[in-house]
């Protein structure tokens, strides 16, 4: 996830703030500096902070296109939400795909999936695998 820098969260607080206060609802700068964190999907300000000052090792935000394969099927889509989860450097990715994808590969039926969320790390790879050893999700950016 692409995370504004901490002076622009700031910003994005003060401006929230001036906002509100023109309409009427009266909003303390630690309040609106938690609202932009949340937004940004952190439990707190703390935390979004803490982050934001930290460089960023992955090359997907919310809105990116990218193209890849999951269930070893292509797909190209975009990515719908993401969030950095555990103590690993690791990705919950949701990707909302073009085309849904048949995740299988016996002859008699399908099952197509047209959104899907998965662990992935850094490098865009799943961090589980199937019964074969493929990561379930391969991500690239772009078409």
């Amino acid at each position: 996830m692409t995370l504004p820098s901490v002076s622009e969260l700031k910003s994005q607080a003060k401006r929230l703030r001036r906002a509100l206060n023109e309409n009427g609802q009266v909003l303390s700068h630690s309040q609106a500096l938690e609202l932009v964190s949340a937004q940004h999907g952190f439990r707190d300000w703390n935390t979004a902070c803490a982050t934001a000052s930290r460089p960023c090792d992955f090359a997907f935000s919310v809105g990116t296109r990218v193209s890849g394969t999951y269930m070893q099927q292509p797909f190209r889509g975009e990515i719908r939400a993401l969030s950095k989860t555990g103590p690993k450097d690791q990705y919950r990715v949701t990707v909302q795909f073009d085309e849904p994808v048949d995740v299988v590969t016996f002859e008699s039926f399908s099952a197509f999936r047209s959104r899907v969320t998965c662990l992935v790390q850094p490098d865009g790879i799943a961090v589980k695998k199937t019964s074969n050893g493929e990561p379930y999700m391969r991500l690239a950016v772009g078409d």
